[in-house]
């Protein structure tokens, strides 16, 4: 027997298999949508209708873009600088650096962190492609701005490992963010902090 519709319990499910949300959570989100007007419903269901062919990727720094679109607006804007990189994790810590409103400079998205545990290798990142856009840029400074966790600590090292001599600056975000919180939930003032007081890892300066 049935204790729900059909419906409703497909949409806990969906709801359920959400990081982070666990059933009673799944629930409450469910019936949230029963409660209200139809319009809200149909509003999530049409936002996410077609979801992944209306996303790109940035061929250059691999930051989300409209489907279509090759390069990103934050890569093509003439106001930046290109020879500045933020290195970030995932593509969503790029908005929580642009918040600040003090980042210049360009970014790259790795897609990840090296971890062996959940099976991510650095080959499974965009780590050759930063190497190349590097040269390519003449890029003289990348600023390391992924988490202070296990991972983002190794994935900072093997990047740096991976530039070998060239003339680049190497900084990495100062240390007034807690440990172990994710870039895009660190707030504005501390991640505004820990950009402009970031600290150089090696004695390499770009030309």
């Amino acid at each position: 027997m049935n204790i729900l519709p059909p419906a409703l319990s497909d949409l806990i499910e969906a709801f359920n298999a959400l990081p982070g949300v666990g059933p009673r959570t799944a629930e409450r989100y469910a019936y949230w949508f029963v409660r209200h007007d139809s319009s809200a419903a149909d509003k999530l269901a049409a936002a996410l209708q077609g979801l992944s062919s209306r996303i790109a990727y940035c061929q250059r720094t691999y930051a989300l873009v409209p489907a279509g679109q090759k390069l990103s607006d934050l890569y093509t804007d003439p106001s930046r600088d290109k020879q500045i990189v933020a290195v970030v994790a995932e593509p969503f810590d790029i908005v929580a650096i642009e918040k600040t409103a003090i980042f210049k400079g360009t970014y790259h998205v790795l897609g990840g962190l090296v971890s062996p545990i959940d099976g991510i290798s650095p080959e499974q990142l965009h780590i050759n492609e930063l190497i190349k856009r590097i040269d390519e840029d003449k890029v003289n400074e990348i600023i390391l701005a992924t988490n202070a966790s296990v991972e983002g600590e190794s994935t900072a090292l093997y990047i740096l490992q991976q530039l070998g001599d060239r003339p680049v600056k190497v900084t990495r975000l100062a240390r007034g963010l807690p440990i172990g919180v994710d870039l895009e939930y660190a707030d504005q003032i501390s991640l505004g902090r820990a950009i402009e007081h970031r600290q150089t890892l090696n004695g390499n300066e770009g030309s």
